[in-house]
């Protein structure tokens, strides 16, 4: 009888595991192009600070030229958006090279979505982009592939929320 039960709570648990990996698979891995995106820059002067660290791939190019934008939120719309990361001349975005900004914007709850977003030539290859705030704990985005040129480009952890699909329309 302890065989069989035992038996039977083996099978139990490998299913329970089998349909937790199945729900995780939903969750795209890669970045995905987010056809548009409305953004709110009159909710931009908020009253919460955060730290994005924006680290460059070694298999980016040397360095780049190009405008690289980026907008983050929560599930209830709380939208952050910096229209432009670089700095020309500044170095900034520099192939194997991390670079961290103080970025003001609306306080929200936790970080779901990040996108990118870049205008140029160049090319680049970000690894990942940490984002921190106040009330948020640090979240990454891991990229490590060529953001498409002006395409918004990135993640949507957001699922099952209307707030945040709508705050991306």
């Amino acid at each position: 009888m302890k065989p069989l039960f035992f038996l039977l709570f083996l099978a139990f648990v490998l299913s329970s595991s089998s349909s937790s990996s199945q729900a995780r698979s939903v969750i795209p891995r890669r970045p995905q192009p987010l056809s548009s995106i409305k953004i709110n820059t009159t909710l931009n002067q908020g009253t919460c600070s955060f730290s994005v660290s924006v680290r460059t791939s070694c298999s980016s190019i040397r360095y780049t030229r190009d405008r690289i934008s980026l907008s983050f939120g929560d599930a209830y719309g709380n939208q952050v958006y910096a229209p432009r990361l670089d700095s020309p001349g500044s170095k900034t975005f520099e192939q194997c090279s991390t670079d961290t900004f103080q970025i003001s914007g609306p306080c929200t709850y936790q970080i779901c979505y990040l996108y990118l977003y870049r205008t140029g030539n160049d090319g680049w290859l970000p690894y990942d982009v940490t984002v921190s705030g106040y009330n948020t704990k640090a979240v990454t985005f891991y990229y490590n592939v060529l953001i498409p040129k002006d395409i918004w480009y990135g993640f949507n952890y957001c699922y099952g929320t209307r707030a945040a699909s709508s705050a991306m329309k």
